[in-house]
């Protein structure tokens, strides 16, 4: 066990030192871009959320931060999701930036007056360049097995930072909100 143990924790150490240096490039490269991405969302009268795999899963938990903010946000193919329309925004994540799905939805938003923001690791992906802004992750794409951008499996390395971008939007828009954390509480989910 203590084999295991060492190893987990090693584990954890290169996924921590990983993610340490892949956000402070993000903030390093492009400190305007994550403040157009933050307005974006802010001044959005609806967010779609739109993201494959464990992209996906990531956009989700950005998508309940901005509800529990009082946002009108809504994940893209879920039934209760309403057309995209101008003025709307839509926030992808995409580590190749070639996903066919995304890169559909980012066309049809642009086309009916949406805006796109896009978190990708390609900045000449036809995601990124469909994109309004577009935050460039310099993590490995899910294809890249070479280990040069990050030694973890697959694209697990966008996939976390998507996420903790998507929690550090959350929390700038939180505090420029001035809203209390009691205030925000009322939208969490009370059935169960």
């Amino acid at each position: 066990m203590d084999q295991l143990d060492t190893g987990v924790g090693d584990s954890l150490a290169l996924i921590g030192s990983e993610l340490d240096s892949v956000i402070e490039r993000v903030v390093r490269n492009d400190p305007k871009g994550l403040a157009a991405f933050a307005e974006l969302i802010e001044k959005a009268p609806r967010v779609f959320v739109l993201g494959a795999g464990r992209s996906g899963l990531a956009l989700r938990m950005t998508a309940m931060r901005l509800m529990h903010l009082g946002q009108d946000v809504h994940v893209v193919g879920e039934v209760t999701a309403p057309a995209i329309a101008a003025g709307d925004l839509l926030l992808t994540a995409s580590g190749s930036g070639t996903t066919g799905g995304i890169v559909r939805a980012a066309q049809t938003a642009a086309s009916v007056g949406a805006r796109v923001a896009a978190m990708t690791t390609d900045p000449e992906s036809s995601l990124a360049k469909l994109a309004d802004v577009a935050i460039i992750i310099p993590a490995a794409g899910k294809l890249d097995r070479s280990g040069t951008a990050s030694a973890q499996y697959a694209g697990g390395l966008f996939e976390q930072a998507v996420v903790l971008i998507g929690d550090a939007l959350f929390h700038a828009l939180w505090q420029r909100s001035g809203q209390s954390a009691d205030e925000l509480w009322p939208r969490h989910a009370n059935i169960e």
